[in-house]
Formats: C-alpha cells, sequence, structure tokens
C-alpha cells in the first residue's frame, strides 16, 4: 500500500502590509591636522527601517572610518516614541529615548574602514522618525572630528573577526561536490524521499557551480508525495552547541503563497521530525514538523520582516541553531533576516508560534531538496556546504 504523505495546510496571505524604508547614512571626514597620519576619524552609519502601523526593524550598518577598534559602542536618541524590544548581532539597552548598542563576541573588533551589521524590532504610538546623532565610542559621526578611542569605556570581552572566516576550517561537514564522480550523488552524500517519491530528481551538475566545475541539483516538482532530498552521511548529532549551517543556494522560480521545503534537519528533540527552511507567503520561514509552528508567524506584519529568496543567482544562506536554548539566527549574505531571529524574548508577529516549545532542538542530519505541499516547482543548486561548532562566512 503505498505511503501517505502528512498534508500541512496553510492559508496564505495574499497581500503583506506595505512596508516603508527609510535610510539615514552619516558620514564624518576629519580635517588633515589633529588626526594620526593617514587616520580618518570618524565614522558613517547606514540605518534602514522597515515601518508599519505601531512596529518597525532597523537595519543598522556601523562603519569605522578611524583606526582600528579593538571594540565598539553605538549610541544614538530617537526623537519619536520608538521601544526597543529585541536585537540582534548587538547587545543593544535603552534608556528613555537614548539607545546604546554594544557589538558580540564574533563581530566586536572593528578596522579601519571595517564594518559591522545589527539589527533592531520595536515599537511605536505617535512618531518613527529616524535617528541622527549616531556616535561611535562617544565621538560623533554627524561632524566632530576628534579621533576614536581604540577601546570603548566598558570590555565586551575578547575580540573577534568583523565576520567569520568563509573556509571551512574544522568543520564537521564541508563539501564543494567536486569529488562526486558521476551524475547520481554518491559517497557522503545519497538520494533520500523521507515520505514518499514521486517524479522529483537530484544530479550532480557540472554545467553550473558556485565554485569549481559540480554542484547539487534538484528538480522539484509541485504536490503532496513529490519529496526529492540528497542527505549528507555526516553524524551532526555532537555538533554545537550551536549548530552553524553555511550554504550556497541558486534557484529558478519565486517561492509561492504556499509551504513549501528546500532544508530539511532531522531532530531528535523532535522524536526525529525535522527543522525546515523553506518558503511561504513568498518569503523565507522556517517550520517544525512537531506542531506546525511557523518562523515567522505567518501574517502580514510576519512576513513583512523576512525576504524572498532572490532568483536566478547565488546566493549565501546561513543560520546558527542553539542545542542549548530555543534560540536561532538566519542571514541571507552578510544581512541578517529579522523575521528569521529568535533569541527566546516573545516578539509580536515572529517568535510567538515558535517559542510555544521550550525543548532546545538537536538536528542530526543535513538533506538538501525540495518537498512541497501544494504548488510549486523549482529548479535548485546548492554548493559550498559547511556546517559545524563556529561562526562560517560567505
Amino acid at each position: 500500500m503505498p505511503t501517505q504523505c502528512p498534508r500541512w495546510v496553510r492559508t496564505p496571505w495574499t497581500a503583506v502590509v506595505a512596508v516603508l524604508g527609510l535610510a539615514v547614512s552619516l558620514l564624518v571626514a576629519a580635517p588633515a591636522s589633529g588626526v594620526g597620519a593617514g587616520a580618518a576619524a570618524g565614522c558613517r552609519v547606514d540605518y534602514t527601517v522597515n515601518e508599519w502601523s505601531g512596529g518597525y526593524t532597523a537595519q543598522v550598518r556601523v562603519t569605522n572610518l578611524g583606526p582600528a577598534l579593538s571594540a565598539w559602542r553605538l549610541t544614538w536618541t530617537y526623537g519619536g516614541d520608538q521601544r526597543i524590544t529585541s536585537a540582534w548581532n548587538a547587545t543593544v539597552t535603552q534608556t528613555g529615548r537614548s539607545v546604546t548598542a554594544v557589538g558580540t563576541d564574533w563581530n566586536a573588533a572593528l578596522p579601519s574602514g571595517g564594518a559591522a551589521d545589527f539589527g533592531v524590532q520595536g515599537t511605536w504610538q505617535s512618531a518613527d522618525p529616524a535617528p541622527t546623532d549616531f556616535s561611535l565610542n562617544g565621538v560623533s559621526c554627524g561632524g566632530d572630528a576628534t579621533e576614536p578611542p581604540t577601546t570603548p569605556p566598558t570590555t565586551p570581552g575578547t575580540p573577534s573577526p568583523t565576520q567569520p572566516p568563509a573556509d571551512c576550517g574544522g568543520a564537521a561537514l564541508c563539501s564543494d561536490f567536486e569529488n562526486q564522480a558521476g551524475t547520481s550523488p554518491s559517497g557522503d552524500w545519497r538520494f533520500t524521499a523521507p515520505d514518499c517519491q514521486g517524479t522529483g530528481t537530484a544530479t550532480v551538475d557540472t554545467a553550473v557551480a558556485h565554485s569549481g566545475t559540480k554542484s547539487l541539483r534538484v528538480d522539484g516538482r509541485a504536490g503532496y508525495c513529490n519529496h526529492a532530498f540528497v542527505a549528507a552521511t555526516t553524524d551532526l548529532s555532537a555538533v554545537g552547541p550551536v549548530l552553524y549551517v553555511r550554504m550556497w543556494v541558486r534557484h529558478t522560480t519565486a517561492l509561492p503563497s504556499s509551504h513549501v521545503t528546500f532544508v530539511s534537519m532531522p531532530d531528535s528533540s523532535q522524536g526525529g521530525r525535522t527543522l525546515r527552511v523553506g518558503g511561504q507567503n513568498g518569503a523565507l520561514q522556517w517550520n517544525r514538523e512537531s506542531d506546525d509552528a511557523t518562523l515567522p508567524a505567518q501574517s502580514p506584519a510576519g512576513v513583512a520582516l523576512s525576504k524572498p529568496l532572490p532568483t536566478g543567482s547565488w546566493q549565501c544562506l546561513r543560520f546558527a541553531i542553539d542545542t542549548s536554548a530555543p534560540k536561532l539566527d538566519t542571514w541571507l549574505g552578510d544581512q541578517q533576516i529579522p523575521g528569521l531571529h529568535a533569541d527566546g524574548v516573545p516578539t509580536q508577529d515572529i517568535d510567538q508560534q515558535w517559542l510555544s516549545r521550550t525543548t532546545p532542538p538537536r538536528p542530526t542530519a543535513l538533506r538538501l531538496g525540495w518537498e512541497s505541499y501544494g504548488n510549486g516547482d523549482d529548479t535548485l543548486w546548492f554548493d559550498d556546504v559547511a556546517v559545524g561548532s563556529a561562526p562560517i562566512g560567505c
């Protein structure tokens, strides 16, 4: 008797709330006198906000135009009644209208000319103007030419590179598919259809690659019971306590309104059911098989905090899964995705479903492919895949 594929049904939002994008850039360059030779003291801040009624997220990039900093602290003042509720890639505190952001362990060091990216989410009631009075380590980014100190008033920890290294280092899994001998996945990679198999296929492609001459190609087909994945044979059950994944992915068709999956990880904390990365309502999302929870919540405001997966070009997708707490982060390139961030603190329209389960995830394996629960054909390529216990860059 054929195996019946599980049917996951969710109503897609056909319209997402309008998002207002605002950007503020502040730049100061020091005059020739009064600063060290070859140093251009100052900083630049790019503050880009996505706003909806009563809420907002802001992506912040701070660029150091002065001497190298062993650690950084950025401050600003809100002109409206904004209240920050969560942050990622920085430790952010707020007192009244004054805000302070301090670099985390892996982005604390800021070389001359280097940049750090972080983000915040918050609420507002009457006004949400973008701030204009940024200061880096006590020095204004709006015109003060005084050379910034090389350390902030408080030491946040051991400095580390602004961006994690792109090579695999000591990763448990590192594959560019160059060792694949034929057109069918073999060796460390095996074709699998975990629930049921249809007409989807997986091959080793020698015509399209991110690096080298080979990649993994998956021709995904729409409809239930049409699953096609290639699973790595590497056991990931001891990788951690934070499991970092980096992959390059390319696809041909925009993510559909219905639910699809292209990364699937068996999770021992769910009895072998999976953590899944895919899309719904045209944007990237996480899905937990055991209770069908999604990240972000599939409301218009939640979907607006995610991002689509661009088509026709290679994209670097990275995520970090904490196996000691129900936390995770997701990056597309070097940009963290606000709607795919769970820090353990409930955030409206993002993680109310996700935090309903408090047991930390424990992924044991990695599968790449295509799983559609309704509509959605797609052709995908995967390359330069790595999984380890330390951050892996693009």
